[in-house]
C-alpha cells in the first residue's frame, strides 16, 4: 500500500499557490517557508487530518511564528509578585528610565569625567547605600546569582557555618545546600531543624570557617518548639572571630508595612545594622527588575566586585536604569507606597478594592457575577502567612464550565489569567489596574457570549 505521506506536495509546490504567494508580498520569505515546512512535518507525522487545508495552516503558522512569544497578561488572580508573569511590574519611573537609557547610547562604563573606563557596578552603589544604610553596594542579575557570589568570593574552600533549619528550597529547585556545593564553599550545619543556639555556632567556628550565612525562610513560616538566636548576636560572634556574617533576607523589603498587616519579613535597612553583607532580590517586595542587589561593609563588598563571578552575573543597562530609579523612589517613604505597582497593590484598602469590584461586575451581563469576600495573596515567597482580605468577582461559566472560560480567558488578547473555586471564574481587583477594570469586563462579557 503506497504511504499517503509520499503525496504530499513540496516546499517549492507550496510556496507558488496563490495564498501563499500573497503572504509573501507582506512577509519575511524566510518566515514563510518556515511555516511551510512547519506545515509539512506536522501531515507528515500525523497531527495535521486530512484533507488538508495548506492555505489556511500556513497562515496560522506564519502569524504564530509573527507573533512575539512574550506578550502582556492581565492578572486577575490577587497574587501580587506572580512569579509565572514576571512578579513586579515596573513604577512609571522605572519605564522611563528604561526607554531613556535604551534608545541610545550611554555611560554604562564610561567615567565621564575623565574618559576612561568605568564600572557598571558603580552605577546603583550610592543609591543602594543610602536607601539601605550600608557601606556600599553593586548589582547582579539575580539573588540566587548574588549568593553564589558571596559565597565564591569570601568562602570558597572553607566552610559556611549554617542552621540546619535554613537549608531550604526556595523555589525552582533551588536549595541553599547546593548553593553552597557549586560555590566551592564547605557545609557545615549547625543545631536541628526546629532550634539552634548561638553556641551551636560557636562550637562551630575554626580557622576553616570561611562565612557565617543567615538565609531567611521566605516561602514558610515555622511555629512551637522554635528558637534561633537573633542576627545582631550572630553578628557580634561574627566580628569577634574576624569572619564575615552574610545575610540573605530574600524579599528585599525597603518600608516596614506592618500599619498595613504585613509582618515578618526582615527589613533591608535593619539587616545592614547586623550583618557585613545583605542580598535581597529586586523583583519581589523591592517591586523593581530582576536582580540581586548585595549591600554591606566595603571591606567584604570589595573583594565580590573583583571576582569573576561578578562578570558573569553581571546586569545591563536597562536593568540598572529601572532599578536606579526604583530605589530612588525610596527617599519619601509616601512616594513608594503610591509609585511602586507591588507596594500599592498591597496596601490597597477593602473599601476601594471593593468598589473596583462593583464596577468590574455591572460591566458584566446581569446575573453573570456576583461579589464575593475573598483573600488576595502576596506571592513570590513573601510573608507567606498574609492573607490580604478583598473582595473578588465570582463568575458564572455556565454549562462550558469555569475551566473553559478560563482557558478563553487566557487565550485571549490580551491574556487575562484568573483563579476556578467551586466552579467559578474568580476575578480579583487587586491586581488589576484601575485601567484595566473595563478591559476585563470586555472581554470576560465576550467569552460569555461566545458559548
Amino acid at each position: 500500500m503506497t504511504d499517503p505521506r509520499r503525496r504530499l506536495p513540496s516546499v517549492d509546490a507550496l510556496l507558488k499557490t496563490p495564498a501563499v504567494v500573497r503572504l509573501l508580498e507582506t512577509q519575511p520569505r524566510n518566515l514563510v517557508v518556515a511555516a511551510v515546512r512547519d506545515a509539512l512535518a506536522a501531515a507528515r507525522s500525523g497531527q495535521a487530518s486530512e484533507p488538508f487545508d495548506w492555505d489556511g495552516e500556513i497562515s496560522e503558522r506564519v502569524a504564530s511564528r509573527a507573533a512575539s512569544s512574550l506578550s502582556p497578561v492581565l492578572n486577575a488572580t490577587g497574587v501580587v509578585l506572580h512569579t509565572n508573569l514576571g512578579r513586579a511590574p515596573l513604577a512609571a519611573a522605572a519605564l522611563d528610565a528604561v526607554v531613556a537609557i535604551g534608545r541610545g547610547y550611554s555611560n554604562l562604563e564610561l567615567d565621564v569625567a575623565t574618559g576612561a573606563r568605568g564600572s557598571r557596578l558603580d552605577h546603583c552603589a550610592a543609591v543602594l547605600a543610602e536607601i539601605t544604610g550600608a557601606e556600599t553596594g553593586f548589582a547582579v542579575n539575580n539573588a540566587a546569582g548574588a549568593l553564589v557570589l558571596a559565597l565564591n568570593g569570601l568562602a570558597a574552600g572553607r566552610e559556611v557555618v549554617i542552621s540546619r533549619g535554613e537549608l531550604i528550597e526556595i523555589g525552582g529547585s533551588f536549595r541553599i545546600p547546593d548553593i553552597l556545593v557549586k560555590s566551592g564553599a564547605e557545609l557545615r550545619e549547625v543545631g536541628t531543624t526546629n532550634r539552634t543556639h548561638l553556641a551551636d555556632y560557636e562550637r562551630a567556628l575554626s580557622d576553616r570557617t570561611g562565612a557565617i550565612l543567615v538565609v531567611h525562610r521566605s516561602n514558610f513560616s515555622m511555629a512551637g518548639f522554635v528558637s534561633s538566636p537573633p542576627v545582631a548576636e550572630l553578628g557580634r560572634l561574627a566580628a569577634a572571630r574576624g569572619v564575615p556574617l552574610i545575610h540573605d533576607v530574600g524579599s528585599g523589603l525597603l518600608v516596614d508595612l506592618a500599619d498595613f498587616g504585613l509582618q515578618g519579613e526582615p527589613l533591608v535597612p535593619a539587616a545592614t545594622a547586623t550583618a557585613d553583607l545583605v542580598i535581597f532580590s529586586g523583583d519581589k517586595l523591592l517591586g523593581g527588575p530582576q536582580a540581586g542587589c548585595i549591600v554591606g561593609r566595603r571591606r567584604w563588598v570589595a573583594p565580590l566586585t573583583r571576582n569573576p563571578f561578578a562578570r558573569a552575573l553581571r546586569t545591563d543597562k536597562l536593568t540598572l536604569a529601572a532599578l536606579e530609579a526604583t530605589l530612588a523612589l525610596y527617599r519619601d517613604r509616601a512616594t513608594a507606597l503610591r509609585d511602586i505597582p507591588v507596594l500599592r497593590m498591597l496596601t490597597t484598602d477593602e473599601a476601594t478594592l471593593r468598589q473596583r469590584a462593583e464596577r468590574l461586575a455591572a460591566g458584566l451581563p446581569s446575573g453573570a457575577a456576583d461579589l464575593q469576600p475573598g483573600s488576595s495573596a502576596v506571592g513570590g515567597g513573601s510573608f507567606p502567612d498574609a492573607a490580604l482580605p478583598t473582595t473578588v468577582v465570582a463568575v458564572d461559566p455556565g454549562p462550558r464550565g469555569a475551566a473553559a472560560l478560563a482557558l478563553t480567558l487566557r487565550l485571549g488578547t490580551p491574556a487575562i489569567l484568573t483563579r476556578v473555586e467551586s466552579g467559578r471564574v474568580i476575578l480579583d481587583p487587586r491586581t488589576l489596574d484601575p485601567a484595566e477594570i473595563d478591559l476585563v469586563a470586555g472581554a470576560v462579557t465576550a467569552a460569555l457570549r461566545a458559548e
